[in-house]
């Protein structure tokens, strides 16, 4: 089981368990990564509104940490996921 051991013995939706999986596999070895949440949903066939409340599960039990990252010219970039490895 490894990398998922604690994931699996959470009460978390399985909608939780399966975007830190994704977000698990896509991770550098710090546990960042930067998918965009419409890339997360069509890969895993959920749709936006489910990936975003799966990432509120995540932050809420203290897996998953979220970021917004930010373009030079002051824009939004792509948000920086941040994994409790």
């Amino acid at each position: 089981m490894g990398y998922f051991t604690s994931i699996y013995a959470e009460d978390l939706p399985h909608r939780a368990k399966t975007v830190y999986m994704y977000l698990r596999d896509r991770a550098d070895r710090d546990g960042r990564c930067y998918p965009a949440i419409g890339t997360i949903a069509k890969e895993l066939k959920l749709s936006r509104s489910t990936v975003k409340r799966a990432i509120a599960d995540l932050e809420k039990t203290g897996h998953l940490f979220k970021e917004q990252r930010w373009r030079e010219n002051g824009g939004k970039s792509s948000l920086l996921y941040t994994l409790k490895l």
